[in-house]
């Protein structure tokens, strides 16, 4: 089983996808469109993605206000997790990814890459981030009922 992390933004979405034993994360591509609301093309890819990496789950970033109230970024990733699971019928779970970008961004600054190089891969890298988050959540959960089996 492979889990997809997507960062959805309005002209691009960042793809990662997990290892087989949901150990780590690697940053496939980001998909580009020309305008926002142009979608058929992003969902066909991810769907071409899906099969090429046998994905059973996705996880897309939501991305909540710093108040934790939901503005209309997450409203959109909310209907874009919709027609993921109309047009896939697979389990879309939105992971909080407040500050992702931040930190992909800062990861990128420090290696010293030009706008141009940082401005192509810092989608990719965020959807790392909220896939590798998600997968530590998961793996922690796993630790923890089997602590509780264990007794």
């Amino acid at each position: 089983m492979r889990i997809m992390g997507l960062d959805y933004g309005s002209m691009t979405v960042g793809v990662a996808v997990s290892d087989e034993l949901l150990l780590t994360a690697q940053g496939i591509e980001v998909i580009r469109r020309k305008q926002e609301t142009k979608l058929r093309q992003t969902y066909a890819r991810i769907e071409e993605l899906i099969v090429e990496y046998k994905v059973e789950l996705i996880v897309l970033g939501y991305p909540k206000n710093m108040d934790n109230t939901i503005g209309s970024r997450a409203e959109k990733s909310e209907e874009f997790a919709a027609a993921i699971r109309r047009r896939t019928g697979l389990e879309v779970i939105l992971w909080d990814e407040r500050l992702t970008t931040v930190a992909a961004h800062r990861v990128l600054d420090a290696a010293n890459l030009g706008y141009k190089k940082k401005a192509e891969v810092v989608d990719k890298l965020a959807a790392v981030f909220i896939l590798e988050s998600y997968l530590d959540f998961r793996n922690n959960q796993v630790k923890l009922n089997s602590k509780d089996t264990e007794g």
